[in-house]
């Protein structure tokens, strides 16, 4: 398949990133609506398949979102090693110091608990995989770019910190930690060739925090080396992603 021209690629892209800030900035930031960010986020999904189409693509094919047992196997294990490295790091962070347990909040039972789940897996899912798209995803396939591994790795961990434009006043630790993050789902995203390997490990981070949250109570008592234990973390899923056996080459990704 031939590339998209080049000022549709642009378009494309640009259009994905302004939805996906337009979540945060007029949901959240403008509107202080959870709401608002929500319908936004998942429109930002649904309007990444259309996008796809126009530039040749089966839709969310255009970033690399294939639909096969494969691809639901990538999700499970980075769901896994994802949620492992989430809890590698709380228990650090409590051995440590850097985190000591409150008193643990009233655990839902029953239907409350079928809708925390839920609200948890959905609430987590959206944002992650249309994060995913903008960052990695777009690049890898729909960009048509011929990358090299670790221009594509280096390439993306840097847009994932420019995509956090909200965050960027935070500082340079915020930077460093954004930017492991980037490492290990670009890193995952490229030995695979496919999405959904960052997408398991990018979703299954948030909805590990998203269901800590809901049956404990941590509380940070050094803010300092909490940021730190998050970039450990994601080093070790990184060395992972570099270590695992590598799957049978396949072309790369440029049109």
């Amino acid at each position: 398949m031939s590339a998209a021209p080049l000022n549709r690629r642009i378009a494309a892209f640009i259009v994905l990133f302004v939805l996906y800030q337009a979540a945060e900035g007029v949901g959240a930031r403008l509107l202080h609506s959870a709401s608002v960010q929500a319908v936004i986020m998942i429109g930002s999904l649904l309007a990444a398949w259309p996008i796809g189409r126009w530039l040749g693509y089966r839709g969310y094919d255009a970033y690399a979102l294939d639909l096969s047992r494969h691809s639901l196997r990538l999700v499970f294990v980075g769901l896994l090693l994802a949620g492992l490295a989430r809890l590698a790091a709380l228990f650090w962070g409590l051995a440590s110091g850097v985190y000591a347990l409150g008193a643990p909040p009233s655990p839902p039972q029953g239907l409350a608990l079928l809708i925390l789940m839920s609200g948890a897996f959905v609430s987590t899912f959206v944002p992650s995989i249309v994060e995913d798209i903008v960052t990695r995803g777009f690049w890898l396939k729909a960009a048509a770019v011929r990358w090299s591994g670790p221009a594509f790795v280096l390439t993306a961990s840097a847009i994932y910190v420019l995509n956090h434009i909200f965050r960027l006043a935070e500082g340079p630790v915020e930077w460093i930690r954004l930017f492991c993050f980037g490492l290990a789902y670009a890193c995952a995203a490229w030995r695979w060739r496919n999405l959904w390997a960052a997408v398991g490990l990018h979703w299954g981070w948030n909805l590990s925090n998203a269901l800590l949250d809901g049956f404990t109570s941590v509380n940070v008592m050094d803010a300092a080396g909490a940021p730190w234990l998050s970039v450990g973390a994601h080093l070790v899923l990184t060395a992972t992603m570099l270590l695992w056996p590598r799957p049978p080459e396949r072309a790369t990704p440029h049109s």
